[in-house]
């Protein structure tokens, strides 16, 4: 079954198709509301008990809704909250988590729900995993980084002080509820983030979408109180055109043996920026933004794209906004973490490169002076 996406008053639907681990996306307003209704729907009767996962600064705004939802559809709850940041994305956040899961007898006819941005999905979804070995899961992403992207595909993971996501497994959700009105309290560094993971998009398979994005940005530029229905619209179109993408990725790769690695531009040298700040300096869609700029490098270096091409990239990707200052980072320091990326082949580091905006290819890396020459452009 290949992915569809169904418009409805309330929503657009998209589906996963993944055989019988297929599943929908729900896109719009108004979702959390409706979370006890649609949990309870796809899950059946893995819905008699929810562990809803979350950190404090995204409870206090939609942990109370949300329960109060399930609570409504019958559901018994329970709540576990984590620290806030990529720094908690560890094997020790998944042990108290673990042992929250045990302590509370959390039985198979169970599912976890993940309250938040991507490292609250991530961390959920790797515990579900590998609780009782594997339960389902929910999505509930409240970035936009996590709702066009880290929300769907399976992918879970925990980090490594070697590298990002080196542990970890793949774990489809049984449901994604993308629900746009929790944009509205991002601030400006996870919009900038979420932009910067959307343009990915654009340079890996719509040239339209990277156009419609580079002419529409920033969008917000600060924190918003509301939106009117054409901004909504926006909003809503842009994220179900990322998740379309990324849905026919994963359907036709869901396991990462082929094609699934052009989702990876921008990541190889993103996830070196993460590991060598310690997860503390970056937003993860900030880092991917140097990612692209240096890959579009790389791949003017390597006569597979043209200059003017890849200032374009650059253009668009400084447009979301400030990014946070690179140009300080170890370059070697950098160079020396890329050799962790879990992309790595025989232990030659792979990239995604764009050979025009909208298709992208895999090749090895450069040599080390080349690698050392683009960082210092790019950053």
């Amino acid at each position: 079954m290949s992915s569809k996406t169904v418009e409805s008053k309330q929503f657009a639907t998209l589906q996963v198709g993944l055989g019988e681990r297929a599943y929908p996306i729900h896109i719009g307003p108004e979702l959390c509301s409706q979370a006890g209704t649609l949990v309870r729907e796809t899950l059946g009767d893995f819905a008699r008990t929810v562990v809803l996962v979350s950190n404090p600064k995204v409870w206090k705004l939609y942990g109370a809704g949300v329960e109060s939802s399930l609570r409504q559809a019958g559901i018994q709850t329970f709540s576990f909250l984590m620290g806030d940041g990529e720094r908690f994305k560890t094997l020790r956040t998944a042990e108290k988590l673990w042992s929250f899961l045990i302590a509370e007898r959390i039985e198979r006819k169970a599912a976890l729900l993940a309250l938040g941005g991507g490292v609250v999905g991530d961390l959920t979804g790797f515990v579900a995993a590998t609780y009782l070995r594997g339960i389902p899961y929910v999505q509930i992403p409240t970035t936009l980084l996590a709702q066009i992207d880290s929300s769907v595909g399976g992918k879970t993971a925990v980090n490594h002080p070697l590298g990002k996501n080196l542990v970890g497994s793949f774990h489809q959700p049984a449901l994604v509820l993308a629900d746009t009105n929790t944009l509205l309290t991002l601030p400006r560094r996870e919009w900038q983030a979420g932009w910067c993971e959307a343009l990915k998009y654009g340079v890996i398979r719509d040239s339209l979408l990277f156009e419609r994005l580079e002419h529409s940005l920033p969008f917000p530029t600060r924190n918003c109180t509301n939106w009117n229905e054409t901004a909504q619209h926006f909003l809503t179109d842009i994220i179900t055109r990322c998740c379309e993408i990324k849905a026919a990725v994963v359907e036709a790769d869901e396991r990462e043996a082929g094609e699934r690695k052009i989702l990876n531009f921008g990541h190889t040298v993103g996830h070196a920026l993460e590991a060598v700040t310690k997860y503390r300096h970056f937003r993860h869609g900030e880092a991917v933004g140097y990612g692209m700029i240096a890959a579009c490098e790389i791949a003017v270096q390597l006569g597979l794209f043209t200059s003017e091409e890849s200032q374009r990239v650059r253009v668009a990707v400084h447009q979301v906004g400030k990014l946070p200052p690179a140009s300080q980072l170890d370059r070697a320091r950098i160079i020396a973490a890329l050799r962790h990326d879990k992309k790595a082949e025989k232990g030659t580091v792979r990239f995604i490169l764009p050979t025009k905006i909208g298709a992208v290819v895999e090749r090895t890396a450069p040599p080390d002076d080349i690698l050392e020459t683009v960082l210092q452009k790019a950053l």
